[in-house]
């Protein structure tokens, strides 16, 4: 038979003496909640707090400065791309009325027209295409349209050759293939030219709009931080009875300084952006209109002979261009009577062109617009204002460019110094922070 063994006895735990009291179990364990309001308990417990908001508020305050700067420094940057792209965009147009115009012109001519003649029309239709393909890659938001405007210019092309062909050969149906060809143009091309000019305006507008949104944060982030920093610094004061903590006066300090000369720089930039938009800028738009209206008044002088007796759609159309050329150099002010002048002059060529016309002298009103006649002729009048306002656009446009250039690269560093100037003011904080908790330990 086989003993089974018995279980040793439980231990029982010897009860506590009569009168003692049993350890309370650890507060902070047993409470996490009242741990972390015994860590901000007292004075010390304060010290950590304004610690802590202070630090954050400083790293805020390089966050915002960043932000801002990037914000600027974008928007500057957007603007001078897009202000490219409108000028390229108004570049096409030009381009195209200026084709238009000596398709028109030189058809007056008959049979071969003058070399020069051909080969600008040539040129400007190439330069049209180059600034589309070019322009497509510098925006994607236009390649449809662009796309878009390169098919209407290859139906353009083809009706132009097929009224060259005809006119060559004394035909008549080559006028109706011109007027085919400028209703493509008016009808087709150039709303999409207008179209794409509209939007990059609104994103030009927009980005102006923009550079000045910078300085609000730069400015909001910095007198945020300075008020919660004089709030310790006083509090500190009153605590501790010394005047002041270097270290965080120093972080103080800093945060003072980031943000008056973030400030001023960024009012700077905004102000020269601003002054840019209404000088440069709008004498680039009032130019290249200016040039975009002259042609068109140009073709429809042309488009009115051809007609012979039935231009008076093309004659309206002139007076409605003229008064565009009229309207936009009267934007330049008074630095331009030259230029104002060359295109007077031009007006009184084209009147006595329609003179000779309404008169019945059609072959010498032709031979004026296309100036066969000796002297001062509509062709050479025209070709002075013509000069004249290219190279002021360019002047312009360059100005323009560089005056958002130096606006952009005359901002001080604080872009990318932001964070890591806030994080110095936090540290700063700590450290003068640490000092006075050191002296309650």
């Amino acid at each position: 038979m086989t003993q089974t063994q018995s279980a040793p006895p439980a231990t029982v735990p010897a009860a506590p003496p009569p009168g003692a009291t049993q350890p309370a179990p650890n507060a902070r364990t047993a409470n996490p909640r009242g741990a972390v309001a015994q860590w901000f308990e007292g004075t010390p417990g304060r010290m950590r707090a304004f610690l802590i908001l202070a630090a954050a508020m400083s790293v805020v305050f390089g966050l915002a400065a960043a932000q801002g700067f990037s914000q600027s420094e974008g928007a500057l940057d957007r603007a001078q791309a897009n202000t490219a792209q409108l000028v390229r965009i108004q570049a096409i147009h030009t381009n195209l009325v200026s084709a238009n115009a000596d398709a028109t012109n030189a058809f007056l001519v008959g049979g071969l027209e003058p070399p020069d003649q051909r080969a600008h029309f040539v040129n400007s239709l190439a330069a049209a295409a180059g600034l589309i393909a070019e322009a497509a890659t510098a925006q994607p938001a236009d390649r449809d349209v662009l796309g878009a405007l390169n098919k209407t210019l290859i139906t353009y092309g083809g009706l132009i050759e097929q009224a060259r062909a005809n006119n060559r050969q004394g035909l008549p149906i080559g006028s109706q293939y011109l007027k085919d060809a400028n209703s493509v143009l008016q009808d087709d091309s150039l709303p999409l030219v207008k179209a794409l000019v509209e939007a990059n305006e609104k994103r030009v507008d927009t980005e102006f709009d923009g550079i000045s949104k910078g300085t609000i944060w730069v400015l909001v982030g910095g007198l945020l931080s300075l008020v919660i920093f004089a709030i310790t610094l006083r509090w500190l004061a009153r605590r501790t009875h010394r005047y002041l903590n270097v270290p965080i006066a120093a972080g103080a300090a800093i945060v003072l300084l980031t943000t008056v000369i973030g400030g001023v720089a960024l009012a700077g930039a905004s102000s020269s952006a601003k002054d840019t938009r209404s000088a440069e800028y709008d004498r680039t738009l009032a130019l290249s209109r200016a040039r975009i209206a002259a042609y068109d008044a140009r073709s429809n002088e042309s488009l009115t002979l051809i007609a012979r007796g039935s231009g008076t759609a093309f004659d309206k159309a002139y007076q409605a261009a003229d008064a565009q050329v009229g309207e936009q150099l009267g934007k330049l002010g008074g630095r331009d009577t030259a230029l104002l002048s060359a295109w007077r002059q031009y007006q009184a060529e084209h009147a006595r062109v329609r003179k000779d016309d309404n008169d019945g002298k059609w072959d010498d009103a032709v031979n004026r617009a296309v100036g066969k006649t000796d002297g001062d002729n509509s062709v050479n009048m025209f070709d002075v204002f013509d000069k004249d306002s290219a190279s002021r656009l360019q002047t312009a446009s360059t100005a323009a460019q560089t005056k958002l250039t130096d606006a952009r690269d005359g901002l001080p560093p604080i872009g990318w110094l932001g964070v890591p100037i806030g994080i110095l003011a936090a540290l700063l904080v700590a450290w003068g922070m640490s000092q006075r908790l050191e002296e309650y330990r």
